[in-house]
């Protein structure tokens, strides 16, 4: 079965990782561009249907769009990232989006909590290191302002990640 996920692209993050990503982050090899993400695994490509992606609709239909930053870097055991600020949006969310697809736990539910993250870089210790290393020297002054208008279901039916579908957010939606 493919893989899906649903993430919130932020294309503000590409100038400052996507060169770190593409050196220490296996997901952007395979076509992930710099992301938050919001539930994954997802439902399975092979199982979207008309009612999922009316499900998801729904949910961003009633979800503002909200403005964050990134402005800090912190680690998990194998990864460096980016933490948003405010965290809490992108958590109500996932826990959204988790109440209307309970079988689809974050990450197969092996972490006890939702920790809103872009990753810059997995790997080893020494991988991590660089990877901050160069991320603090191209860009000392991280708080870069970025802006959360939609939600995109992301597909890896072929051995990369492609853009399946995009849910605007409740105020982006007949502004065009």
């Amino acid at each position: 079965m493919a893989d899906t996920a649903l993430v919130v692209m932020v294309p503000e993050a590409e100038p400052y990782v996507s060169a770190l990503r593409e050196r220490y982050d296996p997901a952007a090899a395979v076509g992930v561009p710099a992301h938050i993400t919001v539930l994954f695994p997802f439902v399975p490509f092979e199982q979207l249907s008309s009612d999922v992606l009316h499900r998801i609709d729904l949910i961003s239909a009633s979800t503002r769009p909200f403005d964050f930053h990134l402005s800090s870097v912190a680690r998990f055991s194998d990864c460096f990232y980016l933490k948003p600020e405010p965290a809490q949006p992108f958590i109500d969310i996932t826990s959204r989006v988790v109440a209307e697809f309970p079988a689809y736990p974050p990450y197969r539910g092996l972490f006890d909590s939702i920790i809103p993250h872009l990753t810059v870089a997995r790997g080893g210790e020494d991988d991590l290191i660089e990877a901050a290393r160069l991320l603090n020297t191209a860009h000392p002054i991280l708080g870069f302002e970025c802006r959360c208008e939609s939600l995109v279901l992301i597909e890896n039916s072929s051995g990369r990640w492609t853009q399946n579908a995009l849910f605007e957010l409740a105020s982006r939606r007949g502004s065009h």
